[in-house]
């Protein structure tokens, strides 16, 4: 049969990436408790053409090469490093290098602050691999929901609901605990509360080559754990509370919470290299406010 992708190109010029993209594809992840399962995924694949003159690439032989080969293992550097280089492979002399974007959604089991209940959280991940002269580089870039609760508006309710007490209790001599107390616990106890919102740090790691897993897990707990305020799944008046009582502990404004993020990215020696930004969808503003930091993690001893 006729194979015209083997004529010679019309205009001699190597390219750069040649391929597919949002290939339809099951992957096999580690989840919850180290539990293997099964996820949808949309990968692109590509590999450069190294030859000026060939027409093209042999594309029919990437798709195929990709049917199975990530369903047969869990996703690992190892897996993902041999499976690039059999797409190079199929191209015989056509290419050297190897490129796979995959985005699928990681799914964590939350549990409740305070009560016994549990829910559900959907991360959306992309995990970038490309392999060049033997070498792997790998990027995982994901996003994490959380709530700020702007400090400059906490001090100002601080202000406001200490001048109400002052005006209400003017003449009042001795106070007693209990009269305070219920004060505080009364509509009058509370002269403002500060805007707070939801916001996302979205967050894109370079990895080190030295480790056997890809840490996705462990560094969404990491930057959810260092910003102190992850939304909640499951959320009774209890769990509320203890939101709140959260939200008071972890004042920040948007510069605060990019800072604390690259804390905890900066001490893992998983992490060659991040970039964070952070966005808080402001109550007050029709606007958001942004902050964004790049740094090195860790290096490897």
């Amino acid at each position: 049969m006729p194979d015209v992708a083997g004529d010679a190109a019309a205009a001699a010029r190597a390219l750069d990436w040649v391929g597919m993209r949002n290939v339809a594809l099951p992957l096999r992840v580690r989840g919850e408790d180290g539990v293997v399962m099964q996820v949808p995924a949309s990968v692109d694949v590509l590999v450069d053409l190294r030859d000026p003159d060939a027409r093209g690439i042999h594309m029919s032989r990437l798709y195929l090469q990709l049917q199975d080969a990530l369903i047969e293992d869990v996703l690992t550097p190892a897996r993902l490093r041999r499976v690039l280089q059999d797409c190079i492979d199929s191209q015989g002399a056509l290419s050297s290098s190897a490129r796979l974007a995959l985005r699928f959604d990681l799914m964590r089991k939350r549990r409740a602050l305070v009560s016994d209940n549990s829910g559900w959280k959907r991360y959306p991940l992309d995990i970038d691999a490309m392999l060049a002269n033997g070498h792997l580089t790998l990027t995982l870039a994901f996003s994490v929901e959380y709530s700020s609760t702007c400090p400059a508006s906490a001090a100002l309710s601080r202000q406001l609901n200490a001048e109400r007490f002052a005006e209400d209790f003017a003449a009042a001599h001795p106070l007693s605990t209990q009269i305070v107390r219920d004060w505080l616990a009364s509509e009058r106890g509370l002269a403002a509360t500060p805007h707070a919102q939801r916001s996302r740090a979205d967050i894109r790691v370079e990895l080190q080559p030295a480790f056997d897993e890809l840490p996705v897990a462990d560094l969404i707990d990491r930057a959810e754990a260092a910003l102190g305020t992850p939304v909640q799944t499951a959320v009774k008046r209890e769990d509320e509370q203890a939101f709140a009582k959260l939200n008071a502990e972890n004042l920040m404004f948007c510069e605060d919470a990019a800072r604390r993020v690259a804390a905890a990215l900066a001490d893992d020696a998983r992490v060659r290299r991040f970039d964070v930004c952070v966005s808080h969808f402001e109550s007050l503003h029709p606007h958001d406010a942004v902050a964004q930091v790049s740094g090195k993690g860790r290096a490897v001893d």
